[in-house]
């Protein structure tokens, strides 16, 4: 990854199993989809799985906001980008946008994680040997436009 460039997933390919009755990708599996390309970005970012079976550390998710914005077809071929926003000792903020091959966005994920020590399992500092990966990619993609989806809340509007 150069300075100021988001990560992006290996391609994943939408499954029948996926799609629900009406013909589109189900939202469950957005879900699984933003799991799969996040866990990547995580792996880039020191958290993988070696991570956590040689450690005993791992990152859990402790709140994701999805936002739908268009459908997804059997056959589609999408990517995972991802931005960290932000970190502090023990938690990651980021952001990530599903995006079809053709370019467009399929959907986005603002989400917040925990770093988890597995034994409790309990919240835990992360290890300093991860700090610099960390701060390397906040510093990255804070030169990247701040997401306008970032932050937002749900609700409405009163007139």
């Amino acid at each position: 990854m150069s300075e100021g460039e988001l990560h992006h997933s290996t391609p994943i390919a939408i499954e029948k199993e996926w799609i629900d009755y009406n013909g589109h990708l189900n939202m469950a599996y957005y879900n699984v989809v933003f799991d799969r390309g996040g866990d990547e970005f995580l792996a880039e970012l020191g958290f993988g799985p070696s991570y956590a079976a040689e450690r005993k550390l791992t990152i859990y998710t402790a709140e994701i906001h999805i936002c739908y914005v268009r459908e997804l077809h059997l056959g589609d071929i999408v990517t995972v980008t991802s931005q960290l926003i932000d970190f502090d000792g023990k938690r990651l903020h980021t952001y990530n946008e599903i995006i079809h091959r053709d370019g467009w966005v399929a959907a986005t994920a603002e989400v917040l994680s925990l770093h988890i020590d597995m034994s409790g399992p309990k919240v835990s500092p992360f290890p300093a040997d991860i700090l610099p990966k960390l701060e390397f990619y906040r510093a990255a993609h804070s030169k990247l436009p701040m997401p306008a989806r970032v932050g937002r809340a749900i609700g409405i509007k009163k007139k």
